[in-house]
């Protein structure tokens, strides 16, 4: 029961990652493709139906950790507490920055709310992939499972590190590239002309920074914690992962080539679920390892509630992801084709696709 919690929390975080990242995507390349006040709106229209709604999974990921491994979330908060706030922070403001540009009709307010939303998006993306690599590299638990991390010390990773150091912040270069192609993606499948186009560069020229990210991230991964492969070789299976990763990115820049949107869009959610599930793979049955002392490290034993509560939540999590899933299958149909200005009009509505 405990790997099926851990199993339920990755899948969410990967769907997280996966819709709430081209959002995210879509924020960071907004002052880069959108030329003028037309554009600009297109492009927060190519997410408007859906930003909020992604936002669910983090959600329910985040309720889910409560629920399921309670000493792991009073741990994380204990010594994330500063990274924590800037990122409720920066989620809000991300919202003021998509909801407050059009309530006053001044071209210095749109400005403002379109750099707002833009840098909360950059900065999301960079402490979310700081975050992924503090799990992987571990934290300074005492004996109590509780720590302390300064933003940064000397950028260095050993015994008490800061939550930025050289592989943290290498990992949220990572996350940054990452979510940069999948957002710019999603532009080439919901918008069309010279938005699309410029779109288009963007992701072929990013997907170079992407595939370097990678290699040098994965190197770093195996020089900070050799323990990631353990897993690997105890299942030979696993390195189906890396290669889906592999093969993702091989396709990504073929679908570039050929044109073929939908392809390319679909290969940066397989590339995303292949990097966070080989690390929930590679991770597996640790939670947040320990740089002190090994045996201080939370793992999906010693964290977890009681069988039982965990019995009766698979219950209710599987009607409410089904809920879920039902309404984003929904949505998403609703939403489905590009999205058009208006004729003779300055307001902009989705219409479907051929």
């Amino acid at each position: 029961m405990e790997t099926l919690w851990f199993i339920l929390v990755a899948f969410m975080l990967v769907a997280y990652a996966a819709l709430d990242g081209f959002d995210l995507g879509v924020g960071i390349v907004h002052h880069f493709v959108a030329r003028g006040e037309d554009e600009r709106r297109l492009t927060l229209r190519a997410i408007g139906p859906v930003w909020d709604g992604n936002e669910v999974w983090l959600i329910a990921a985040a309720g889910a950790l409560f629920f399921a491994f309670p000493k792991l979330y009073a741990s994380s908060f204990s010594g994330f507490y500063l990274p924590l706030m800037i990122v409720l922070w920066l989620l809000m403001l991300r919202g003021m920055g998509v909801e407050l540009r059009g309530h006053v009709d001044d071209p210095l307010w749109r400005s403002f709310f379109d750099f707002i939303f833009s840098a909360a998006s950059l900065l999301l993306a960079v402490f979310y992939g700081a975050a992924v690599g503090n799990v992987v590299r571990g934290v300074p638990l005492n004996a109590e499972g509780y720590f302390f991390e300064a933003l940064w010390t000397d950028f260095r990773v050993g015994p008490a590190p800061g939550i930025l150091d050289w592989y943290t912040s290498l990992v949220g270069l990572l996350a940054f590239a990452t979510l940069t192609v999948h957002g710019a993606n999603w532009l080439l499948l919901k918008t069309e002309g010279e938005l699309q186009e410029r779109a288009r560069r963007v992701a072929q020229k990013c997907w170079w920074a992407l595939v370097s990210m990678t290699a040098s991230s994965l190197a770093a991964t195996v020089y900070v914690r050799p323990q990631v492969l353990d897993n690997f070789g105890r299942h030979a299976w696993g390195w189906v992962i890396p290669l889906a990763v592999a093969a993702s990115l091989i396709f990504m820049r073929y679908a570039h080539a050929r044109r073929r949107d939908a392809a390319a869009f679909f290969s940066s959610v397989v590339y995303i679920a292949g990097m966070l599930g080989g690390a929930a793979f590679a991770m597996h049955p640790h939670l947040l390892p320990a740089t002190t002392d090994p045996s201080y490290g939370l793992t999906i034993y010693n964290s977890r509630t009681g069988a039982y509560s965990l019995s009766v939540g698979l219950v209710w999590w599987l009607l409410g992801v089904a809920l879920a899933i039902g309404y984003f299958t929904f949505l998403y149909r609703s939403f489905r084709g590009k999205v058009r200005p208006e004729e003779g009009g300055g307001g902009y509505e989705a219409h479907a696709g051929d």
